[in-house]
Parts: structure tokens; sequence; C-alpha cells
């Protein structure tokens, strides 16, 4: 897959606000998919929370691990890297470079 391709995915499966709800319970520790449904049974059924785990793991934002009849859910946080480095730090070094020099030219004048 192609690194732009494997970008849209990342970039789809975290336009959903639940799952970066998803991946927030995640990021504090490792979950059942058990959990993860127990966790938003007033909102969204079974089917809907396996939906969203799904798209969570084509994207590589989320490894599932079957223990038995356990699923266990982990955050990946190697694509977060990778987004990183590729859109978010070189953008705000451009930034904070722009506005090092409007700072300097503003203590110039």
């Amino acid at each position: 897959m192609k690194r732009a391709e494997k970008d849209d995915l990342i970039f789809k499966a975290l336009a959903d606000s639940r799952r970066r709800e998803v991946l927030d319970l995640l990021k504090a520790a490792p979950r059942t998919t058990g959990d993860l449904c127990a966790h938003f049974e007033a909102t969204l059924d079974r089917c809907t929370v396996m939906q969203h785990l799904k798209v969570l793991e084509r994207a590589g934002l989320v490894i599932a691990v079957r223990e038995g009849r356990v699923r266990w859910n982990y955050l990946n946080a190697t694509p977060f890297k990778e987004i990183h480095d590729r859109w978010i730090s070189p953008y705000a070094a451009e930034a904070v470079n722009l506005l090092s020099r409007l700072k300097r030219d503003l203590e110039e004048d």
C-alpha cells in the first residue's frame, strides 16, 4: 500500500469522534472488545463498536490480539509518529520560523 493510501486511512479513522474516543481509552490501557462495548453501550450497539474497531485496525491504529474467546485491543503509536513526522513537524517548524522572523522584524522597527 502506498504511503498516501495509508495516510488516507489514518485520517479517515481519526475523522470520527467516537473512534478518537476509542483511541483515548486505549491510550490509557489496552481493553477488551467487551470493555469497549460496555463503555459505549448507552450510545452504540456492539456491531457499531466493532465497525469502528475495524476501521481503526485497517488504519493500523489499533492492534487486536485474541486470547481464547477474548479480544484485546492495543493502541499502535507508530502511525501517529509517522503522521507527526510527515505532516505536523514540517509545518510546525515552518510556522515557528515565520513567527521568529516576524518577531525579529517587529523588534527592528
